[in-house]
């Protein structure tokens, strides 16, 4: 391919193989695009997508050998040595996630006394059994009688009928948790108990439950709360609970995205399936009908050495992933009129969202604009994709301004009071609600965070506001945010490279000099964290024991960001970056990417982890790309509508 970047005379080879890895990448990428315009990278979690996949088709009775076949044999594949089942790769086997993936294969045929299985099943004893496994697993197990209802907290359906603005109604949880729990209240208020096929007595201990929390805690007075509201589901006054059990049905059914899913994630979709099913909705009726059809689009289906696997994605991110493409292809030096940023930028154009959705009960007066994560999803935009797209648009020579003023003014109406921005709902930071016993996996809230508002700030400071004071806000909530090391949590990547490799270049682009003592102890952080191999990684036990904190096996991604904050702090020379970008072309694969098997990508902090499988090469594109168009003192060509507004 053409170089996209200018040579520079009497320097050391060192750029050249640095080059050279960046033009390798940037044909891997522009090779992976569709014709369409978008890019998109599998979403690769852990196998309980695959098993409660196996499992919603038991409840239906639509399961057929087939499917069966190829997802146990994908869920085999995954089991460790020891027997378990992790939520991440190289983490500690779970326990939840090993008796789902266990229930999955004994559906498949797997015997209990197979080695695999004895081995699982002694983890699972030894972890406590089923007794203290997560809720949402128990329900699982309840609906097909290996658990007992009335030892499940309580959902009630009423919650729905709640006015947004008194506690605990539905709009006081975040936007996946919300979709969430208003299915499963059906499923708990009508208790359904359906056949397995097998029975699972080595899953169980015997245990009693644990004692409930002190009175004098929070959660303690929840748990009173839930008992109390499992009494009232034995005396529930028939209309009410009819009624409410017909308001959350409308609710699901409103809520149903074009493709079929609800939210275009997992856990609300296959709970609505279900939830409308035992309200006597038909599987041919058009709402189920297209629920099902859309879960093909998320299947993934591979040839292995052992037969061909199936497998689920629980989310797609192709809007996410074709804002960062375009960033980082522009970030290597391709024109704004690139044939290719052209077309991925008029298919972002195409997806802007312009009607209402659950964010506007919040934001009532707050014109509708903003982009999700996916294919379809209209009722649920983010203001994380919005400013990567916001960002993205500027770096094309599409005709954007218009959308970028609808998005901007939405990113603006969307700000929290406390200066930040969550991702889905302004100012959704009702902390009690975590700590309901049915809330025990994954965050239900969708508080402010540093990732978020670092990525809305560089996108106000992109579009001009950097002196706003809508931008001054956020920037005095991200100081506020750092750390006392320096560094800056990261909520939907891992976790504090990832945080801080999104603030510092927002601070930067918001004015922050480099030598600020701010961006100093960020960068002193990042120092005394890099590897001794030159890379950056950070393992996900860093979310619940701060000892692993910017501790892990090298990554491409993580590196990246570490070098994006370098670069921004004006560290691009530095031999810690020189160190980072050796590390980055030796371990580039023949293709031009990067393998990394490592999850560092973020759903729920402490349970639910990512690994988004273009991380790998976009985020190394564009630090490689800025930082060689900076050594080279000659900027890389840049749209004339971008110019002088490139990120930092």
């Amino acid at each position: 391919m053409t170089e996209l970047l200018p040579r520079i005379p009497g320097t050391d080879d060192g750029y050249d193989r640095v080059r050279s890895c960046l033009d390798r990448a940037t044909a891997h990428l522009l090779e992976r695009q569709d014709p369409a315009g978008w890019w998109k990278g599998e979403l690769a979690t852990n196998v309980t997508m695959d098993a409660e996949d196996l499992l919603l088709r038991q409840f239906l009775g639509i399961r057929d050998p087939r499917r069966t076949e190829r997802t146990a044999r994908w869920i085999r594949s995954q089991q460790r040595d020891d027997g378990t089942w992790a939520t991440f790769h190289g983490g500690p086997g779970d326990l939840s996630t090993t008796i789902e993936a266990y229930v999955a294969l004994r559906l498949a045929g797997d015997p209990a006394d197979a080695p695999h299985m004895a081995a699982a099943a002694r983890f699972v004893r030894a972890g406590g059994g089923v007794e203290r496994s997560r809720v949402f697993t128990r329900i699982w197990l309840a609906m097909f009688g290996e658990w007992r209802w009335t030892e499940l907290p309580a959902i009630p359906p009423e919650l729905v009928l709640l006015p947004h603005w008194m506690p605990f109604n539905v709009y006081d949880f975040a936007c996946w948790a919300r979709q969430t729990i208003v299915p499963l209240s059906i499923v708990r208020a009508l208790r359904p108990v359906r056949p397995l096929g097998v029975d699972l007595p080595e899953l169980h201990t015997g245990l009693r439950p644990p004692a409930a929390p002190p009175l004098t805690s929070r959660a303690g007075w929840l748990h009173r709360l839930d008992l109390t509201a499992r009494g009232y589901e034995r005396i529930a006054v028939a209309p009410v609970r009819r009624h409410a059990l017909r308001r959350a049905a409308e609710w699901i059914v409103a809520r149903q995205e074009a493709d079929g899913s609800w939210g275009g994630i997992q856990p609300p979709w296959v709970y609505s399936l279900i939830a409308l099913n035992l309200l006597e909705y038909p599987l041919d009726h058009p709402v189920l009908r297209a629920g099902l059809a859309g879960l093909e689009r998320f299947t993934v289906a591979e040839e292995t050495r052992d037969g061909p696997v199936r497998r689920l994605e629980a989310c797609q991110s192709p809007v996410w992933d074709t804002a960062l493409a375009v960033t980082a292809l522009a970030d290597a030096g391709l024109p704004a009129d690139h044939p290719a940023l052209v077309r991925a930028g008029r298919w972002l154009l195409g997806q802007e969202i312009t009607t209402r959705g659950d964010w506007a009960v919040r934001r009532p007066h707050v014109p509708a604009s903003g982009w999700a994560f996916e294919f379809d999803n209209d009722g649920y935009p983010d203001t994380d994709d919005t400013a990567e797209v916001i960002l993205a648009l500027r770096r094309t020579g599409c005709d954007s301004d218009p959308a970028l003023r609808r998005a901007t003014r939405w990113l603006v109406g969307m700000q929290s009071r406390d200066g930040g921005w969550g991702a889905f709902d302004a100012d959704n930071t009702r902390a009690v609600v975590a700590d309901l016993p049915f809330c025990d996996f994954g965050e239900v809230i969708d508080p402010p965070s540093a990732d978020v508002t670092a990525h809305i700030v560089e996108s106000l400071c992109a579009q001009g506001l950097a002196d706003a004071g809508v931008t001054r806000r956020g920037v005095a909530w991200l100081l506020r945010a750092q750390e006392p090391d320096g560094s800056w949590f990261g909520r939907w990547g891992a976790n504090h490279v990832y945080g801080t490799g999104c603030v510092v270049p927002a601070l930067v682009a918001a004015g922050l000099p480099p030598e600020h003592a701010v961006i100093e102890r960020a960068v002193t952080w990042l120092l005394r964290h890099q590897n001794d191999d030159g890379g950056w990684g950070e393992d996900l036990r860093s979310y619940v024991d701060s000892s692993w904190r910017g501790r892990g096996a090298s990554t491409a991604s993580q590196t990246a960001w570490a070098l994006l904050a370098l670069h921004a702090a004006g560290r691009y020379r530095s031999a810690a970056a020189r160190r980072a970008l050796d590390w980055l072309v030796a371990t580039q694969r023949p293709d031009g990417g990067w393998d990394e098997p490592y999850h560092t990508g973020t759903g729920f902090p402490g349970d639910f982890y990512i690994n988004y499988h273009l991380y790998r090469i976009v985020f190394p594109i564009s630090a490689l790309g800025r930082i060689l168009r900076d050594a080279g003192d000659a900027p890389a060509p840049v749209s004339p509508a971008a110019a002088g507004n490139e990120p930092a």
